[in-house]
């Protein structure tokens, strides 16, 4: 959920309260005992929801612990879709994830950390995390006019690895304010790494 957005009725403001409940009692759970051996009833009670109530809100365990990256991608597609069409596409990329960082919350870049160190940890969340990958970079080429292009798909990969190389430097200390700028950094050298030689 980003700043901007607010739930206008009651009922809509109890079923968000409970999803953020979930999303960071999850988060901190499987932070303390480890994902694949934390069950999902362990976070029922530990938020005091029923099954039901849960399966209202998440598809799957897997799916309440990659929140915050779903709320990320969520809102990057939103934003790809109002950039000018013109221009590098390589630039209206980079920029949707600048504008993308801006709109995120204190509550997401509190619990974004989390949940990198909880795939990490964890084979089968790290499974989940690269299939929902895989569906976001479809859904970009999907918007982009349909066009599954050579080129597309490798432009799209390249510039996942250099949101990945930027948030492996970003993640040591967390600080919201240094990720647009390891970001910007990482996409800069990409040119200069595909041009990189063996050296004697």
């Amino acid at each position: 959920m980003t700043s901007s957005e607010q739930p206008a009725t009651l009922r809509e403001r109890k079923k968000l309260r409970t999803r953020q409940a979930l999303a960071d009692t999850a988060v901190t759970l499987f932070g303390e005992r480890g994902f694949d051996g934390t069950p999902l009833d362990a976070l029922l009670e530990r938020v005091e929801v029923s099954r039901r109530t849960f399966f209202r809100n998440y598809r799957s365990k897997e799916d309440v612990a990659l929140t915050a990256v779903k709320q990320l991608w969520d809102v990057y597609l939103d934003v790809l879709d109002d950039v000018e069409k013109s221009g590098p596409l390589t630039d209206a990329f980079l920029g949707a994830m600048l504008t993308t960082l801006e709109r995120m919350d204190e509550d997401w870049y509190r619990r974004f950390p989390l949940t990198l160190r909880l795939i990490a940890g964890s084979p089968a969340l790290d499974g989940h995390s690269l299939r929902h990958c895989a569906e976001v970079q479809a859904e970009i080429v999907r918007r982009l006019g349909g066009h599954d292009c050579l080129e597309l798909r490798l432009l799209i990969e390249f510039f996942v690895a250099s949101w990945r190389c930027a948030l492996d430097e970003w993640l040591p200390d967390c600080t919201p304010d240094e990720l647009p700028g390891l970001l910007r950094r990482t996409c800069s050298s990409m040119t200069s790494a595909l041009s990189l030689s063996f050296t004697v």
